[in-house]
Order: structure tokens, then C-alpha cells, then sequence
């Protein structure tokens, strides 16, 4: 049964220093890109949340060796034309991002395979993923022409596509991309916006030679990847909701340290810096496959701002916390162009209205964000998660500003990308005492 959690956090402020879990994104990306290549890889500062664990099960029922000992993972690979037909469903859980790129590693293979996961996955719209790899020449099926889970994939021969989004996905680019890999002849994927770039990164990390020019990005096929190292930095997805945090409780002062801060997804630094949040960012090394920063944040005087346009795809997964942000800034904060989350775990835009509103903020949904007006007092009350972690910690993060408690539903739901992230707030309340 769900668990409900009081979140009573009143009077309180947030002190130290705390490192949040590794990125979901790499960490997918890690064990995929250790399945496809010949050889061992090793990662360190895994993610060990729940989304990431579907993807090393995933892999495990396709005779892939992986070991896994605290946040380091090994990956023993003789390649992808070693992996083994599985003989039972390889279930993905609550992860969009192992359902769709699986869909384009699976296509080129020599197995047939049925994929599934949990009931939010089975609402999540899977042709924007299906239609271009079957263009290459992709055999899936499925509920509603392979627009719902469960999917049944029989690996084929591919031919590369020259494809330009429609939306700006690093999911359905990425599972175009994998598909490349294995295509006859180029495959050219063309962003109109860029989306974050986790993959084009990883394969050169894996000796894999990938191509990227002003939104363009090409693949040759028939490459072979070989295992290495992955270092894996704290995701900035998660660190989001303690830089807001740090930002709104007063008498706050939060240090992060490991986060990564790709270019591609470091949105949420520039609207902390367009509402006039007082912190600081040092960046640790540029140079990596994945640049990370030490974080300083301050309780802050914010200003309101308008947030669209290329900004969106860089901090898409950020807006729920960025809503509650802009319910404690001065004036009326706009959010436009952010349609992609009505697709997300849940309707997003929804979700994040209808409880703030609860709470008693000042919010609009429209039909491609949403409008806020502040600053406002938050009250206490119940509150949803819907299931959807995101929507999870930004409810708890309400709590450290609400002048009464907040009842959560399905507060376990957050272990999918953040399982101590109780610990860490109760770590930063302890330590400001």
C-alpha cells in the first residue's frame, strides 16, 4: 500500500552540505552503453533509485552480466549479438527513459522481445518513439498500433533515416540514435531545439564516433562500442529541489557538491539567476565527459520572470519545483511552451496546479503552462503525488515554507530518482540547529 508521510517541517531552516544521487539519465545510459559494448565497464556514483534498478534488470534477463556493490556497478558485455532472447517479459517499471530507448536498442537485434511496465507506464505515448524506428525499418506492435504498453519487438536488419523532431526529445532521440548504431548507412537526427545530450556524449565515451553540428547530429552504423569508465555526477534534476529550497526557507544556506552541470540541462541555474537567488556555482572540471559544480544557495528576495521558448527542453523535469519557486517571488511568473509535460509520469501542468492551489497558491494552469502570481503564503493541507516523484518532493519542499503541515500520499513514490532525500532534508534541518 502507498505510504502517506505528515511532512510538519514548520519554523525550520536548512544548513550544510550534502552531495544528491547520480544522475538518472547517465546512469540509464551507463548500463545500456556497457550492454551494447564488448568488455567491462565500470560505474561509480550509480543511482540506485528505483528506475535505474528496471534497467539492470532489463539487461540481466538478456544474459548480461552486472554486478552491483553500493553506488558502483560493473558490466561484464561480450556485446549486443552475445545477449541472449529472454524468456519471460523484461518489465521496465515506472521508467519512460528504459521503456523508449529499449525500443531502439531492441529494434536491430536478432531477438524477439515483449516489453511492459507499471500502469503509468502504460498511459505514456510510445509511437512518438515507434513512428521513426519504423521508418528504419522497426517491427513493433502493440496496444493501439504500438501507442500503449505492453510492446513486442522483433529485431530486424535497420536502415539509417534522416529524421528532423517534431518535439525536442532526448528520449526519442536517443532511441533513434541506438537504433543508428546498428542501421545500414547514416542516420541523421535534426533538433529544432536542443535537447539534453547524454547520449551523444556516451558514445564517444564508449570509442563510438557520433557527429554534432548546429542541431545536427549523425550516426554511422555498424559501429562497435568497448567498455570503460563512468563517473557518473549528481543529478541536477535532483538538486533542483534543494537550490529552491535553499532559496525560499529562510535562514538557509545549502551547499551541493558533484552536480552535474551539462549545458543541455542546466536550465534551472539561468531562471535561479533571472529571479535574482543569491548563490554561487563553481565549476569542478569542464573538461569531463559530464562538467559538475560545487552549489551555494542563500534564502533570497526573487523576482518574477517569464520561462519559454529553447529554455524549456534544458529544465523540462525542473518546472514543478520552478511553480513552487515563483509562488514565493515578487510579481507574475509565466511559463510558456511547456506542453511536454502533459506526458510526463502524469499531466504535469495539472498536477502542479490543482495542488499548489491546495496549498493555497496564486495558479493558472493554460494550455501550455502556467501562470503564477507572488509572493503567497502557503497553508497546509493533503496533497497527491499522483505516483509522479517529481510532484512528490516539491510537495515536501512546500512543507519547509507552509505555515502548517502537509499530508503526503505515496511519498515512497520519490525513491524512483531520490531514495535518501528525506534523510537529506532532515540532514539539513539537524544541522542548522
Amino acid at each position: 500500500m502507498p505510504h502517506t508521510k505528515i511532512l510538519n517541517y514548520q519554523n525550520e531552516s536548512l544548513q550544510g552540505t550534502i552531495e544528491v544521487p547520480g544522475d538518472k539519465s547517465i546512469s540509464h545510459r551507463s548500463v545500456m552503453f556497457g550492454a551494447i559494448a564488448k568488455g567491462k565497464t565500470t560505474v561509480s556514483g550509480f543511482l540506485l533509485g528505483e528506475d535505474c534498478l528496471s534497467t539492470i534488470d532489463v539487461f540481466r534477463k538478456l544474459g548480461v552480466e552486472i554486478e552491483v556493490d553500493g553506488t558502483n556497478v560493473a558490466i561484464t558485455s561480450s556485446g549486443i549479438d552475445a545477449w541472449k532472447e529472454p524468456n519471460e517479459v523484461l518489465y521496465t517499471g515506472n521508467s519512460g527513459t528504459t521503456t523508449r530507448l529499449m525500443l531502439g536498442i531492441l529494434a536491430g537485434t536478432n531477438l524477439h522481445t515483449v516489453m511492459t511496465g507499471d500502469s503509468s507506464i502504460g498511459k505514456r505515448p510510445m509511437r512518438r518513439v515507434i513512428d521513426p524506428l519504423r521508418l528504419m525499418g522497426a517491427e513493433i506492435a502493440g496496444r493501439a498500433n504500438g501507442q500503449f504498453t505492453p510492446l513486442a519487438i522483433q529485431g530486424t536488419q535497420l536502415k539509417a533515416i534522416d529524421y528532423t523532431m517534431p518535439v525536442a526529445s532526448a528520449q526519442v532521440k536517443s532511441a533513434i540514435l541506438l537504433a543508428g548504431l546498428r542501421a545500414n548507412g547514416t542516420t541523421i537526427v535534426r533538433e529544432k531545439e536542443v535537447s539534453r545530450d547524454h547520449t551523444e556524449r556516451m558514445l564517444k565515451q564508449f570509442g563510438g564516433s557520433v557527429t554534432v553540428d548546429d542541431g545536427v547530429i549523425s550516426i554511422e552504423g555498424g559501429q562497435q562500442l568497448f567498455g570503460t569508465h563512468v563517473n557518473v555526477p549528481g543529478d541536477i534534476s535532483s538538486a533542483a529541489f534543494f537550490l529552491v529550497a535553499g532559496a525560499v526557507v529562510p535562514n538557509s544556506e545549502i551547499t551541493l557538491t558533484n552536480v552535474g552541470v551539462n549545458p543541455t540541462r542546466s536550465g534551472i541555474i539561468d531562471v535561479l539567476r533571472q529571479m535574482g537567488a543569491d548563490f554561487s556555482i563553481q565549476i569542478e572540471d569542464e573538461k569531463a565527459a559530464e562538467p559538475t559544480a560545487t552549489i551555494i544557495v542563500r534564502t533570497s528576495q526573487l523576482e518574477a520572470t517569464t520561462i519559454e521558448g529553447d529554455i524549456i527542453p534544458r529544465l523540462i523535469d525542473e518546472i514543478p519545483i520552478i511553480a513552487l519557486l515563483a509562488t514565493q517571488a515578487n510579481g507574475k511568473t509565466i511559463i510558456r511552451n511547456a506542453e511536454e509535460l502533459k506526458v510526463k509520469e502524469t499531466d504535469r501542468i495539472i498536477a502542479v496546479v490543482t495542488e499548489l492551489k491546495k496549498l493555497g497558491a496564486n495558479i493558472e494552469a493554460t494550455e501550455d503552462g502556467m501562470i503564477i502570481e507572488g509572493p503567497t503564503k502557503l497553508n497546509g493541507g493533503s496533497v497527491k503525488s499522483y505516483g509522479d516523484h517529481r510532484i512528490g518532493m516539491m510537495a515536501a519542499v512546500a512543507a519547509l515554507i507552509s505555515e502548517e503541515p502537509i499530508e503526503l500520499d505515496d511519498s515512497d513514490c520519490i525513491a524512483v530518482s531520490y531514495p535518501t532525500f528525506f534523510d537529506h532534508v532532515e540532514e539539513l534541518i539537524h544541522k542548522s540547529k
